[in-house]
């Protein structure tokens, strides 16, 4: 079993990664001579998007300001497109269609061939399917509600 460089070994890849995922580095740095503790440091430092420290519950810097439509879009929840596997809003990629590739989810499919099979077979003009009276005893009729 030899090492391999997949494609995805670019700097734009892992900068990528790191944003979506996130990095934490904790340190605590004591210098001391004789038991005698002349210096302490705490090192806390992330590296993320502010999506992901915002998922992650981290604190951001005096003066953000969260009101803004660019932070709103931020905190859309995103997902990765099965096909292509860019991030796109979750509820756009559900509902309607990836705007990358054009893949598009069976709720929307489903969602879209719906209606018009629903019309069609009651030829009903607000999407509601009836029985007839005359093939259906009075008992089993359904009921608009």
């Amino acid at each position: 079993m030899e090492p391999q460089r997949g494609g995805e070994g670019s700097l734009a890849h892992v900068v990528e990664v790191l944003l979506d995922k996130g990095l934490v580095l904790n340190a605590d740095i004591m210098v001391s001579v004789a038991g005698v503790e002349l210096l302490g440091i705490r090192l806390r430092a992330a590296l993320a998007s502010f999506e992901t420290a915002a998922r992650y519950g981290l604190e951001f810097p005096a003066g953000t300001d969260l009101e803004t439509a660019a932070w709103r879009e931020a905190m859309e929840e995103r997902e990765s497109c099965p096909d292509c596997g860019k991030r796109v809003a979750m509820q756009q990629l559900l509902d309607e269609m990836c705007p990358w590739c054009g893949w598009r989810s069976a709720k929307s499919l489903s969602a879209t061939a719906m209606p018009a099979a629903v019309d069609a077979g009651s030829g009903a003009e607000d999407g509601v399917k009836r029985r007839s009276a005359d093939t259906e005893p009075a008992s089993e009729r359904w009921r608009d509600a």
